[in-house]
């Protein structure tokens, strides 16, 4: 797979989001899980993202465990920052004293000595970015850290963290269905040197075709049946416009993911997309999305399919958008 860079971190152009290996969608499968990790690296991709509240740590010691012996072969990026429990999310984090604290809990389940992309995840309203960052900042010179990045943040945070210390990446969901960083968020990056990962690129599976109707994320451990957009009307709209995707991914002789992936790849040269998932088949049909060329009236045409105000639904629950708020005042 070709390369990109983010800042100055040459990393692929798609990377694998790892987070669904451990949380999130459905029951774990940890022997498909581990086959995905090797095929990732198999076929050229790099890029593979973590957190440390990913299952309460255990995506970390997965990746650690399964991968001890191919450190050299991918870029680790994992993140700090969000507070959960078995109860789910409970807060944020950013206090200076206790980010070394983190980044060492992260190297020990890691088995590593390096973190090579070093996330906030979400930024602490009580606690100014200029004081996280710099905490950060004298992670990278202890060399426990190479490259900075954030996560979910304002343009207006992204550049008082990057006066502080070089920000790599900045990482935000970002999709055909969901373009709000389009407003504010790429255009600081692009102007900053700094490179832009989107998570959910597939729209948390919608955009691949697969889910046919509100069954298919009925499971009590998968939390898409509580976001707006997977529910009643909403879900029953949204679906049309997937339809639609559909039917151009045949004209253009690929998945309609793959398309949706490509149209991620055709923003921007250091736009890395991290589509998620636990199963090869799933991997390896993402990555083929490298090899989808758009033309110009393609990236147009995508673009008018899935204008904003087309999207029915907020993409968390109410009380998750409003804490997302408060973290970027």
């Amino acid at each position: 797979m070709r390369t990109t860079t983010l800042g100055e971190l040459e990393v692929s152009v798609l990377g694998l989001g790892c987070m669904g290996m451990s949380q999130s969608y459905g029951e774990a499968d940890p022997a498909e899980s581990e086959r995905t990790l090797h095929r990732a690296l198999d076929i050229g991709v790099t890029l593979l993202d973590t957190a440390n509240v990913y299952g309460r740590g255990h995506n970390e010691e997965l990746l650690g465990r399964v991968l001890r012996e191919r450190r050299s072969e991918y870029v680790l990026a994992t993140k700090f920052g969000i507070l959960a429990d078995e109860g789910g999310i409970r807060g944020v984090d950013g206090h200076p004293d206790r980010v070394e604290a983190r980044c060492d809990e992260s190297l020990t389940r890691l088995r590593t000595d390096v973190i090579d992309l070093y996330y906030l995840h979400r930024a602490d309203p009580e606690v100014p970015i200029e004081d996280t960052v710099g905490a950060m900042a004298r992670l990278v010179a202890t060399g426990k850290v190479r490259y900075l990045g954030l996560s979910e943040v304002s343009a207006e945070t992204l550049r008082r963290a990057h006066a502080v210390h070089p920000i790599a990446a900045v990482q935000s969901e970002y999709s055909l269905w969901t373009r709000d960083p389009e407003n504010e968020v790429l255009p600081t990056c692009r102007e900053l040197g700094v490179g832009f990962v989107p998570f959910s690129p597939l729209g948390r599976a919608m955009l691949t075709g697969s889910i046919d109707s509100a069954d298919d994320v009925s499971d009590d451990a998968d939390f898409r049946r509580t976001m707006p957009r997977f529910q009643g009307e909403n879900f029953e709209r949204n679906l049309e416009l997937v339809a639609a995707l559909g039917h151009m991914a045949e004209d253009k002789g690929c998945t309609p993911g793959q398309l949706a992936l490509a149209w991620l790849l055709a923003r921007g040269e250091h736009i890395v997309p991290i589509p998620g998932t636990k199963r090869v088949r799933y991997l390896e049909e993402n990555s083929a999305a490298a090899d989808v060329e758009l033309a110009p009236s393609d990236v147009a045409r995508l673009e008018e399919l899935f204008a904003p105000e087309k999207v029915q639904g907020e993409r968390y629950p109410p009380e998750v958008m409003k804490r997302l708020a408060m973290d970027k005042e």
